[in-house]
């Protein structure tokens, strides 16, 4: 007859090793692109040359300078936009280049 040791859901296995491993930047950086592409829209996204996701920062990197400044005034807006899609507070800060 087999024991149950540890009647944990899979999922909760799975985030506390992904939380453990520090591997949420990395999963969370290709999620940060997809949410860009359908919040920005076509437009935006074929002006955006780079997204990247380092310790907690999102760098944008825009290739228009009009469309840059007018990014630069939203920052605090995409950066709710991305945690919220995220599911949690983890952009903190957001660069526009």
């Amino acid at each position: 007859m087999l024991k149950k040791y540890n009647d944990q859901k899979l999922s909760e296995v799975l985030k506390g090793m992904v939380d453990d491993k520090k591997w949420k930047g990395k999963l969370y950086q290709s999620k940060v692109k997809e949410l860009w592409v359908a919040n920005m829209g076509a437009s935006i996204s074929s002006y955006t040359t780079d997204i990247k996701l380092r310790k907690f920062k999102l760098f944008i990197t825009i290739s228009s300078a009009p469309l840059r400044q007018e990014l630069s005034y939203s920052k605090d807006k995409i950066k709710n936009i991305i945690n919220e899609g995220l599911g949690e507070e983890y952009v903190q800060e957001v660069v526009i280049r």
